[in-house]
């Protein structure tokens, strides 16, 4: 199925003429109008043929619809290809898709594919998890099971990638507004002494900081 993309249309639909900046919030919308009004049988087409355009946000589109869908393809392209993009942008926009797989598919039922892509060698899968679930304790499952979340989490505060680490940090500086006495008593366990675990410290206490 052969689907042409309207570049012209998307590019007035996620740019402000006026301000020249990105409207980047449009586009999990438009993905979701697409995956509503589109037949079933050309969501991969468009998804695929989206995320081939060189234009950034135009890929951004592909990749959310990917999540959308959620079959073990789209799962895979999303993790095999999508997560190799050199765009920022594109990276944010795989951990928005794999959080959309998540929450269709089930967050307990998802840890399975949480923990796969957790050992990835590819820091971009690594932070999509982490950053993508963000924040951890909003979503089923982990709202009602916040040490689970933060166990998972905690486990990469040693992460040879900055990128993640920097996540990890803020990941449990998100859940600590809510259930600070468990992020302390998982920070009690660490040993700072390393540049890595300390930076993550830091992430994950200022809130809490600031509150003493």
């Amino acid at each position: 199925m052969i689907i042409v993309v309207d570049i012209e249309y998307y590019t007035k639909l996620f740019f402000n003429e006026k301000t020249g900046k990105e409207r980047y919030s449009i586009i999990p919308k438009e993905a979701e109008k697409i995956f509503s009004e589109k037949p079933p049988e050309s969501h991969w087409s468009i998804a695929t043929e989206c995320y081939g355009c060189a234009l950034y946000y135009i890929q951004m589109l592909g990749a959310y619809l990917l999540g959308l869908i959620g079959s073990k393809d789209s799962l895979s392209f999303l993790k095999n290809t999508v997560s190799l993009n050199p765009s920022w942008q594109v990276q944010e926009f795989l951990a928005m898709a794999f959080d959309v797989y998540c929450k269709k598919n089930g967050y307990e039922e998802s840890l399975e594919t949480i923990n796969e892509w957790l050992h990835d060698a590819n820091p971009n899968v690594r932070r999509a998890v982490i950053e993508g679930l963000r924040v951890w304790t909003k979503r089923t499952y982990f709202e009602r099971n916040p040490k689970a979340a933060i166990d998972i989490i905690s486990k990469y505060k040693e992460d040879e990638s900055e990128y993640v680490r920097k996540s990890v940090g803020n990941a449990l500086k998100d859940i600590s507004k809510t259930y600070p006495d468990l992020v302390k008593e998982e920070l009690s366990k660490w040993k700072l002494d390393t540049k890595a675990v300390k930076q993550v410290y830091g992430l994950a206490t200022k809130i809490m900081k600031k509150q003493e």
